[in-house]
């Protein structure tokens, strides 16, 4: 399908919006050509483009709502999803935390298009596939990847006036290469709207060196250890604990933010003074729309400083219930980090674990966020500054509430592939001390 430019968007949801006879109406309209190139074996597997464009309608009479989705834009088909929205809403209840159109807004475009990564062929997601293959099939290794690339639009209106429209990009890639053998392991990851830094021919030498370091591994003790998380590791729980820094979860007592006896921590001492942790839709290498699923506009805004807590996450209907003025939603997370290399906080390390990769992350216990889950694809001990040998993969259980007050130092920030968060992670390497192994585990 074809992604409408900003007048022929407009054009479909003001006349969308002018046929509703409900109180109010909402017209969202979104597109996207995303390209993809999959290979396992060190073979393609299967490439394809995938095309789609909707259009989603909702109404409203009084508190009770209705929503309708078309992918077809002809005046008959547009009338057909009207009406079956307005049918819907007058069938249903009424919704006591229903939340009225937001009036006309300001929003301050953001930079997530890039012309290049928008202009990618199949020619270029072919090249991806045989960059990993190749020195992978010349160092007796087995690569196994996904690139993924995508151009696409998003666009609403509504019958107060409100109005916004902006087009994005992004490109995202990740392999896991086996020795061929199956027993060493290593992965890499790459996630930007712009193409301009990603090689990979030059990525796929991050797995190489991994996999071909990660055989005939050693089993330790499992125990409290310095670690090294490198980015992507340590997104993993990161990531996982800010799903819940949700203000209505806090102030209703089920949350790690929870206090004792009612109310939250905003403002209060929860991690060590080194953590910062923000959010800015304008970050240049981290950019994400302007406004947030409300049309809310996004801020820049402090999420932790110093290690206290800044912001929490309300809804409309909760900062309303509160009290309360609250931003647009975080659609990005960025943690500060300093000028090191994970290599470098390797070198500073007497003893320790660095573990490249963590994954199956389950929840524990939501009130002190403790969590569980394992390493995978690298895990190596440290003595004397340098890396002496593998280790087999383990078991961990730890709060990250715990585990950013034990921040020795961290490193420089990146980019990573978000992994079970709903928003675009930039985060250090990190070394912390007293990290807690439960577990061997016989996985690679």
């Amino acid at each position: 399908m074809t992604l409408f430019t900003e007048d022929q968007a407009k054009a479909i949801l003001t006349k969308v919006v002018a046929m509703s006879s409900a109180d109010e109406c909402t017209a969202q309209l979104s597109g996207s050509i995303d390209g993809n190139v999959r290979f396992a074996l060190n073979n393609i597997s299967t490439s394809g483009i995938v095309s789609d464009t909707s259009l989603v309608v909702q109404v409203a009479y009084g508190k009770r709502s209705g929503i309708a989705t078309v992918n077809q834009f002809d005046d008959a088909a547009l009338e057909r999803c009207v009406r079956r929205a307005e049918d819907l809403a007058k069938l249903a209840p009424e919704n006591p935390e229903f939340m009225p159109a937001l009036p006309k807004q300001i929003y301050r475009p953001t930079p997530t298009f890039n012309a290049a990564t928008a202009g990618i062929t199949p020619d270029y997601r072919a090249k991806v596939a045989s960059d990993s293959i190749t020195p992978c099939r010349a160092n007796h290794l087995t690569a196994a990847g996904f690139e993924q690339d995508s151009q696409g639009f998003q666009a609403f209106a509504n019958s107060k006036g409100n109005w916004g429209y902006q087009r994005s990009t992004n490109l995202e890639f990740t392999c896991t290469v086996r020795t061929d053998d199956g027993r060493g392991s290593g992965w890499v990851g790459y996630n930007a709207a712009d193409l301009a830094g990603f090689a990979a021919d030059r990525e796929i030498q991050t797995a190489i060196r991994k996999a071909s370091a990660s055989n005939d591994v050693k089993a330790i003790e499992p125990g409290k250890y310095t670690v090294i998380l490198e980015p992507v590791a340590a997104a993993g729980l990161i990531g996982f604990m800010l799903n819940y820094f949700g203000a209505r979860e806090a102030d209703e007592g089920r949350s790690f933010l929870s206090k004792k006896g009612g109310g939250n921590k905003l403002g209060e001492q929860v991690f060590g003074p080194q953590v910062n942790i923000y959010a800015d839709p304008w970050d240049p290498v981290g950019a994400v729309m302007p406004w947030d699923d409300d049309g809310r506009p996004r801020e820049r805004m402090d999420l932790v400083k110093e290690g206290k807590i800044s912001a929490l996450d309300y809804t409309r209907f909760w900062a309303q219930k509160q009290g309360k003025t609250a931003p647009g939603s975080f659609g990005n997370v960025i943690m500060a980090g300093g000028q090191k290399t994970t290599a470098d906080l390797v070198r500073s390390t007497e003893r320790g674990i660095l573990v490249s990769r963590t994954w199956y992350i389950r929840m524990v216990d939501p009130q002190t966020v403790l969590l569980t889950g394992l390493t995978r694809d690298g895990t190596f001990y440290i003595e004397n500054g340098v890396i002496k040998y593998p280790i087999k993969n383990m078991r961990f259980n730890e709060s990250p509430a715990i585990m950013l007050n034990n921040v020795e130092e961290l490193g420089r920030t990146v980019r990573v592939p978000p992994d079970e968060v709903p928003y675009t992670i930039m985060i250090p390497p990190m070394k912390l001390r007293d990290f807690t192994f439960t577990s061997l585990s016989d996985a690679v």
